[in-house]
């Protein structure tokens, strides 16, 4: 009777795996888009605030 209650268990503990999965990736997919907010913002005020008198970038690539 244990291998049979441990086949029906298989399903539930995929679909919580998959639970899981996909709960990891909309935080790490969250945590990526408020990075590429800060970084876009940081270079926004880059681009408004460079020097008086410069025409060039002020970043060096």
């Amino acid at each position: 009777m244990s291998a049979r209650r441990l086949i029906n268990m298989v399903p539930l503990l995929l679909v919580l795996l998959l639970v899981l999965l996909l709960a990891g990736a909309g935080f790490a997919i969250k945590i990526l888009w408020w990075v590429a907010i800060a970084v876009l913002v940081l270079w926004l005020i880059g681009f408004v605030a460079r020097p008086k008198g410069s025409s060039g970038r002020w970043y060096r690539w």
